[in-house]
């Protein structure tokens, strides 16, 4: 599966949203990326603007390329319930984003790193798919050499992880709790503007 490989402070500055946890270390997040600055007069963007800039967002926020973003979409749209609701379970379902969310990993892109180099465990089993889709019950956990690799030992040390409700952690090993509630996402993104733009 295509990644995108380049500057990922470019891609956070554009957006102006800290797209892969960077922290302190994310410099001039506030200025839009280019070598003469923002092009064009300063008028509020349109609606389709706003839309395509929400997407854009969230596509990035899960290190994902078009093509499978927009399967992603048309999946929740087939849905029933809250197309919104069903999006966000989608992807906060891939295992890549599990491994993140129960704090094994600093970013998404080493969590799929971990699980691209068969670090990660699903009910016992080896699985190096990042876009391999959990169920409620499932157990990931870390391998032994995992464990063992400096930064992760690091954040395993880490005795009250910030782990979202829907999943329950204890050491190297987590579950899927629950199903995802809508609250459960604590980062500002506008799933209706990305529902709108892809409903055109």
């Amino acid at each position: 599966m295509a990644r995108y490989t380049g500057p990922k402070d470019r891609l956070s500055r554009r957006e102006n949203f800290d797209l892969f946890g960077k922290g302190a270390k994310l410099t001039r997040l506030a200025q839009t990326p280019g070598m003469h600055g923002p092009k064009g007069s300063m008028r509020a963007p349109s609606q389709y603007g706003r839309q395509l800039r929400e997407k854009q967002k969230m596509k990035r926020f899960y290190g994902l390329m078009e093509r499978q973003f927009a399967k992603y979409v048309e999946e929740a749209l087939k849905s029933r319930g809250n197309t919104g609701n069903a999006l966000f379970g989608i992807l906060e379902s891939r295992l890549d984003n599990v491994v993140y969310r129960l704090g094994f990993a600093k970013s998404r892109p080493q969590a799929r790193q971990m699980v691209t180099h068969r670090h990660v465990l699903v009910n016992g089993k080896r699985v190096n798919i990042p876009s391999y889709r959990l169920k409620i019950g499932d157990t990931v956990a870390l391998n032994q050499s995992a464990m063992e690799i400096p930064n992760v030992s690091k954040l395993l040390a880490n005795k009250e992880p910030d782990v979202p409700g829907w999943l329950k952690r204890k050491a190297g090993a987590g579950v899927i709790a629950r199903a995802l509630k809508r609250e459960d996402i604590k980062e500002m993104i506008n799933e209706s503007d990305i529902i709108e733009f892809y409903s055109r």
